[in-house]
């Protein structure tokens, strides 16, 4: 026998979607803007790390929507095709986006590399404020994700990328100032170097994370053992076995679980599931299939 028990409620930790939204659309707006500006000082100053910088921001830019429209195909409807709905693709960008971010990094060091190798002249003075222009927009857009950071790995991504790229900026910032009064324009491409460090820093944890949850992997926030010992608190319970837990979305987890339960008990089994699910939704669980098993029976499972 098989117990059902689904629930969707709204989390008071969960990212609040409208603000999400706009949140989005702010940071793929005004970071197309800049993508536009960086290209046009970049070619006209000659600066590798201003060019570089638009490639990496151009990347945020479509990391930004996919997120967005991960967010939208996660609201469809579930359908015979696909049972969850859309929910999964919210993983699937995470783990996409950190993959751009770690391209992107190839890329400007093999530039950077190349650029040591053949010096060009560069306008320091340019750079430094087009940079200068780089930390208040990425430092805005940063600050319209910090609040949900948390609470979602899309989040988390699109908060690490313009933060990192406020960072970046104060980089190029300096290094544009220093070739100013200097003339050292080898500076532009160690700056480069040190950006696509930075970056890739950043964003390993989010490749980790993401590449967890693709693989149906315990959500790095989940401890097993406290679930467990949580629901076992539940009156009528006397073991859990075969308990799973992995990532619906990068803010939904599930969990299956056998229950073990005294053969007087089975007709109290409603009210046990109501009192496990809203245990598991003070966990962060918010879909969960139960199988009740008698405490007579023989378990025939590996992990009993």
């Amino acid at each position: 026998m098989h117990s059902h028990d689904h629930s969707h409620h709204h989390h008071d930790h969960a990212p609040k979607i409208d603000h999400l939204n706009s949140a989005f659309i702010w940071g793929i707006v005004l970071n197309s803007a800049f993508v536009i500006i960086e290209v046009i000082a970049g070619l006209i100053s000659g600066s590798l790390s201003l060019l570089t910088d638009a490639g990496h921001n151009l990347s945020d830019v479509a990391s930004l929507a996919l997120a967005l429209l991960a967010f939208k195909l996660a609201k469809a409807k579930s359908n015979k095709d696909y049972t969850y709905g859309y929910k999964r693709s919210t993983i699937i960008v995470s783990f996409f986006n950190a993959m751009i971010l770690i391209v992107a990094v190839g890329f400007i060091v093999y530039e950077a590399i190349m650029r040591f190798m053949h010096p060009e002249p560069i306008a320091g003075g340019t750079v430094a404020w087009v940079a200068f222009a780089g930390i208040a927009i990425n430092g805005f857009t940063a600050w319209l994700f910090v609040k949900d950071k948390d609470s979602d790995l899309n989040v988390k991504g699109a908060y690490l990328h313009m933060a990192v790229d406020a960072i970046v900026s104060l980089g190029v910032v300096i290094s544009g100032i220093i070739i100013y009064f200097t003339h050292l324009v080898w500076i532009d491409s160690a700056v480069s170097i040190i950006i696509g460090i930075v970056i890739l820093t950043g964003t390993w944890n989010l490749l980790k994370d993401s590449l967890r949850l693709e693989m149906d992997g315990v959500p790095k926030e989940m401890d097993l053992k406290k679930i467990k010992a949580e629901l076992m608190k539940a009156d009528g319970v006397v073991d859990i076995h075969h308990m799973h837990v992995w990532a619906l979305s990068t803010t939904e987890n599930a969990l299956t679980a056998h229950l073990v339960v005294k053969p007087e008990n089975i007709a109290q089994f409603d009210d046990i599931k109501h009192d496990l699910r809203h245990r598991l939704e003070h966990l962060s669980i918010s879909h969960s299939t139960f199988e009740p098993e008698f405490s007579n029976e023989k378990c025939e499972q590996p992990d009993c």
